[in-house]
């Protein structure tokens, strides 16, 4: 099986959920797909909720965003979310 990475960090789908960097880092990103439209015979991505989490299993989930964003592609929602973690690895 195929292996998908953006930018050197894995990318992971699950039904509307896309995780995008390590669970073994301290942190990840998570995006959901909120809403789609056909183009031809494909379904796009019009709205993409993206959060910064960290991975640690011992906080709460509702504790765990460090921030939150909402994006009318993909495109820019795993642009801003390459962005995100490379920060929140960088320092830490």
């Amino acid at each position: 099986m195929a292996r998908l990475e953006y930018k050197g960090h894995p990318l992971l789908r699950k039904d509307n959920m896309i995780y995008y960097g390590s669970f073994a880092d301290k942190y990840i990103v998570m995006m959901q797909v909120l809403e789609t439209k056909k183009v031809k015979d494909l379904d796009v991505a019009t709205k993409v909720s993206l959060s910064l989490q960290l991975t640690d299993p011992s906080i709460k989930s509702r504790d765990r965003v460090i921030k939150k964003s909402e994006k009318s592609s993909l495109y820019s929602a795993i642009d801003v979310a390459a962005v995100w973690l490379e920060r929140a690895l960088a320092q830490g």
